[in-house]
């Protein structure tokens, strides 16, 4: 007895899938340069001027996760 077992990706073409994925790594790229920035931007900030921003370092993560990946 023998089966013939047929895959189907939703109907796209590897070239579509490759395409695909090729948008997805450079948007979490983008989000990566994102979040690297802003934690570099707010650590360079003095304590007095994240203060007067109203944050402490120990937010400093968090609020570049929020940036980059709306988290």
């Amino acid at each position: 007895m023998n089966a013939l077992t047929q895959t189907f990706f939703a109907d796209t073409s590897l070239t579509e899938r490759f395409a695909a994925f090729r948008i997805r790594l450079a948007e979490n790229a983008a989000k990566r340069k994102t979040y690297r920035t802003t934690v570099a931007e707010l650590e360079a900030l003095s304590s007095r001027d994240l203060a007067d921003l109203g944050m402490s370092r120990s937010m400093i993560k968090s609020i570049a996760l929020e940036a980059a990946y709306g988290k």
